[in-house]
């Protein structure tokens, strides 16, 4: 019973962590869009992003992967953003939305 009462009622650190993730993922996702719209790849990377939504777990673990030789302060975020299909497909959403705008 208790266990349950967990799940129902989240700690408010929990919660607060999540709200920060998502906050920073659409702070990111502006930044990305921005630079890819820069490069004129925005929608090649929204048709990627769902036409290989099956390989976006390798891309994330590729990334995992090589972190350590080509690093970059948002590799984990991305790779993270990958491994979240529905995060994956929010992102091609926003993208196409950003283009549309």
């Amino acid at each position: 019973m208790i266990s349950n009462a967990i799940e129902i009622y989240p700690s408010a650190s929990r919660v607060g962590s999540c709200y920060t993730l998502l906050m920073q993922s659409e702070t990111d996702w502006t930044q990305w869009a921005e630079s890819l719209q820069n490069l004129k790849l925005d929608g090649l990377v929204a048709w990627l992003l769902d036409a290989g939504a099956p390989l976006t777990v390798l891309g994330a673990q590729l990334i995992y992967l090589t972190q350590p030789f080509f690093g970059g302060k948002n590799s984990m975020t991305i790779a993270h953003m990958l491994e979240e299909d529905k995060e994956a497909q929010a992102f091609a959403e926003f993208l196409r939305a950003e283009r549309a705008a």
